[in-house]
C-alpha cells in the first residue's frame, strides 16, 4: 500500500507546484507580506480540485496524517506524510522544505500577523475580536459608546447605508475618545452601502396610534398607558409618557390634574383618560384600555361642577408603515421608483391588474430572465420571474406562509440565479470615500463579485492617500462565493485585508440548506490564505433584541471561535449580548482552534466511572438466649 500511496502523493505534489507556477503572474502582484500565503492558497486549491477522501482513508488506516487539517501549511503537511511513507517503505528521503511556503507554525504566525494588521490586537483573555454595529444614537450619546468600549468592543462598525457624514464623524470621534479613556485601541470599520437591491418606498399607510396597557396573565391591569398630551406640532418631552397626542394649545392649557377625558376610538369603543400631571408645555394622562386613535378622534374634557365640555381633535399621529400582503400564487409587478411615483407611467394596465412594488435598482430589469428565482426580505417571500423588460419585472409568488406574508419598504431583494452586472462601488460610495479615508481604519466593500471591484476600490483609496486603510470583502452573493479564489488573490495586493462572511444574504443566495457547507468552505479557504475572517449576521440577534437568547444561536455563536472576529448587530440588549459572546468565546478557545480540537482536561468527568465499594458491613453477633 505504501508504494501506491507514495506515487499518488508525488503526483499530487507535482500538481500543486504546477498550479503555483500557472498563477505566477498573479502571485507576483500580491503584497510581500502575503506572498507565502498566496502560494499556500494555490496549493490548497489544487488539493481540493478532486475528491481525496479515498486517499485520506488509506492514510488514516496506517496511522499517518490524512491531510484533513492542512489548510495553513498544505505542501509542508504533504511532504511530512511523504517522508514518513518513504521511511516506512525503506526508501531514501531528502528534505524538500525549500519548496514549502509555510509550515504549521509559520502558517499560524502569518494568520496572527495578518489579523493584527487588519483588526488590531486581540484582548488579553480572548483571541477573537468583537465588532459591534453602532446605532444612529451613538452619534449623540457618548455614554453609550463608553459602555460599548468598556464591555469589550474591539471594532466599531459604521454602516454608511444609514445616516450621513455628520453622524459618522461624531460616531468615529466618540469611539476614539472612549478608547483613549479606556487606555486601549478600538478600530473603526466603515461599511460602504454598495449596490443593494431593495424594495423602494411604498406610500405611507393611515395615521393610527394603537396603545395598550400592560396586564397580567389574568387580565388584571398592571400598568396603564401613559399618554403625553402636547400642543400640535410640538416635540416637547412629557415625563413618563409612552405615547403622544397633539392637541389644541388652548384646550391643553385648560387641563388640570383629575380631569376626565372621554373619547370614542376608531372601533367606536368608548374610552376614558384621566389627567395625572400637568406642566407648562404638556400633560400626562392615564388610559387603562386598548385604544386606537385616528385623526377624527375627538377628546372631550369633563371637570366636576362644570357642564360645558371642551373638545379637541387629535393630531400628530404616526402613519403606519404601508405593506403589501402576498400569497402563494399572487403576481407582483416590480417597477422603478420613478415609475411607481408617476401617475402616467405607460404601464397602467399592469398597475390595475396586480400590485406594484418600487425597486431601488431598475437597471437589473434587463439583466434578469424568466424562470429565475427571486427572494424578498431575507428569504421570507420567494417567487419566480415570469416576464421582464426595461419597464419592469413580473413575479409569481411561490413561497409565502399560509395566510400570506407582508412585504414592506426597504427590504432586501436577492436574485440568486441571475448574472447581474452591477458596479461594486456606486456613485454614493465614491462620494462617501473621502470621508471614509478621514475616519476609518477599515473599509467594507459590499456586494463584491469580481477582482476588478477590489482593484477599483484600491485605486480610489490611493487617490485619497489612504492606501493604508484595511479592506474587508463582504462575501454575500453566490457569485462572490464562486469567484472567491480570484477575490482573495486580488485582496492580497493590500497588506491589510480580510473577508466578512455575511451569512444572511449568503443563505438566501446559496440556499439555507447549503449555508453550513458554504460557510465551512469559506473558513477553509481563508485559513489557507492566512486571511482573517469576520463571522457576521444575526449572531446572538435574539439576545441583543429581547434579552433572551435561543439555544440555536448560542451554538452558532460558539462557531465564531473559528474566525478572528465576530460581529454583533445593534439592539437594546447589546451589552448583555457582548458579555455572553465574550464568555462563549473564552470558553470555546480552550476546546477548539480552527478545525483542530484541543485536548484540554475535562474536569467535569474526573470522578471514577465506577464508585468505589463501601466497606463491607460486619454482621452483628446473635444474642444468645
Amino acid at each position: 500500500m505504501c508504494h501506491a500511496l507514495i506515487d499518488e502523493l508525488w503526483a499530487l505534489r507535482t500538481h500543486m507546484l504546477a498550479a503555483e507556477a500557472s498563477h505566477a503572474e498573479a502571485l507576483a502582484q500580491v503584497a510581500e507580506s502575503y506572498r507565502a500565503s498566496a502560494r499556500n492558497l494555490t496549493h490548497y486549491l489544487a488539493l481540493r480540485e478532486e475528491d481525496r477522501r479515498h486517499l485520506q482513508a488509506q492514510l488514516a488506516s496506517i496511522g499517518v496524517s490524512s491531510l484533513g487539517r492542512a489548510e495553513s501549511h498544505v505542501l509542508a503537511n504533504l511532504d511530512k506524510v511523504l517522508g514518513i511513507l518513504h521511511r516506512l517503505s525503506g526508501r531514501p528521503w531528502a528534505d524538500l522544505s525549500v519548496d514549502e511556503p509555510a509550515g504549521i507554525h509559520k502558517g499560524q504566525t502569518l494568520l496572527a500577523h495578518h489579523a493584527h494588521t487588519l483588526l488590531g490586537n486581540a484582548p488579553p483573555n480572548r483571541e477573537v475580536r468583537i465588532m459591534v454595529t453602532l446605532p444612529s444614537e451613538a452619534a449623540i450619546d457618548h455614554a453609550m459608546v463608553v459602555q460599548l468600549v468598556a464591555s469589550g468592543m474591539d471594532i466599531a462598525r459604521i454602516n454608511c447605508a444609514h445616516d450621513g457624514p455628520t453622524e459618522w464623524t461624531a460616531m468615529a470621534t466618540s469611539v476614539r475618545r472612549a478608547a483613549e479613556q479606556a487606555g486601549r485601541t478600538v478600530k473603526v470599520l466603515m461599511d460602504l452601502g454598495g449596490p443593494k437591491l431593495r424594495t423602494g418606498m411604498l406610500p405611507p399607510g393611515p395615521a393610527v396610534l394603537k396603545v395598550r396597557p400592560q396586564r397580567d396573565e389574568f387580565g388584571r391591569l398592571v400598568q396603564p398607558s401613559l399618554m403625553g398630551l402636547r400642543a400640535t406640532g410640538s416635540s416637547t418631552v412629557v415625563k413618563n409618557a409612552t405615547a403622544y397626542l397633539g392637541v389644541k394649545a388652548d384646550w391643553l392649557a385648560g387641563l388640570e390634574v383629575g380631569d376626565q377625558i372621554d373619547l370614542v376610538d376608531a372601533r367606536d369603543a368608548h374610552r376614558t383618560m384621566k389627567v395625572v400631571a400637568t406642566g407648562k408645555h404638556g400633560a400626562l394622562a392615564e388610559l387603562d384600555q386598548t385604544t386606537y386613535f385616528i385623526p377624527s378622534t375627538r377628546l372631550t374634557r369633563h371637570r366636576h361642577g362644570k357642564h360645558a365640555p371642551a373638545n379637541t381633535r387629535v393630531n400628530d399621529l404616526p402613519r403606519l408603515e404601508s405593506k403589501l400582503t402576498l400569497h402563494t400564487g399572487d403576481k407582483l409587478r416590480m417597477v422603478s421608483e420613478a415609475a411607481f411615483a408617476s401617475a402616467d407611467d405607460g404601464i397602467r394596465p399592469e398597475r390595475l391588474s396586480m400590485p406594484e412594488l418600487p425597486c431601488t435598482l431598475p437597471e437589473v430589469f434587463e439583466q434578469v430572465k424568466p424562470g429565475e428565482r427571486i427572494w424578498f426580505d431575507d428569504g421570507r417571500i420567494g417567487g419566480v420571474i415570469r416576464a421582464a423588460n426595461a419597464q419592469g419585472v413580473t413575479v409569481e409568488i411561490t413561497h409565502a406562509r399560509e395566510g400570506g406574508e407582508r412585504l414592506a419598504s426597504d427590504k432586501g431583494i436577492n436574485l440568486p440565479d441571475s448574472q447581474l452586472d452591477l458596479p461594486a462601488l456606486t456613485d454614493k460610495d465614491i462620494q462617501d470615500l473621502p470621508m471614509v479615508a478621514q475616519l476609518a481604519d477599515l473599509v467594507g466593500l459590499s456586494f463584491v463579485q469580481r477582482a476588478q471591484d477590489i482593484d477599483l476600490l484600491r485605486q480610489h483609496l490611493l487617490a485619497q492617500d489612504a492606501g493604508h486603510i484595511g479592506i474587508v470583502l463582504k462575501i454575500e452573493t453566490r457569485r462572490a462565493f464562486e469567484n472567491l479564489p480570484a477575490l482573495l488573490l486580488s485582496a492580497m495586493k493590500s497588506r491589510a485585508t480580510g473577508i466578512m462572511i455575511a451569512r444572511g444574504d449568503l443563505a438566501v443566495e446559496c440556499g439555507f440548506e447549503r449555508l453550513a457547507e458554504v460557510q465551512e468552505e469559506l473558513l477553509w479557504a481563508a485559513e489557507a490564505a492566512h486571511m482573517p475572517v469576520i463571522w457576521a449576521t444575526q449572531v446572538l440577534e435574539t439576545l441583543a433584541k429581547t434579552g433572551m437568547p435561543s439555544r440555536a444561536e448560542i451554538t452558532d455563536a460558539a462557531m465564531g471561535e473559528r474566525a478572528e472576529c465576530v460581529m454583533l448587530n445593534k439592539g437594546p440588549h447589546i451589552l448583555e449580548a457582548m458579555q455572553s459572546l465574550d464568555n462563549i468565546l473564552q470558553r470555546m478557545q480552550m476546546h477548539q482552534s480552527k478545525k483542530r480540537s484541543l485536548l484540554r482536561a475535562l474536569s467535569a468527568w474526573k470522578a471514577p466511572l465506577v464508585a468505589a465499594p463501601s466497606a463491607k458491613r460486619q454482621p452483628r453477633p446473635k444474642k444468645r438466649l
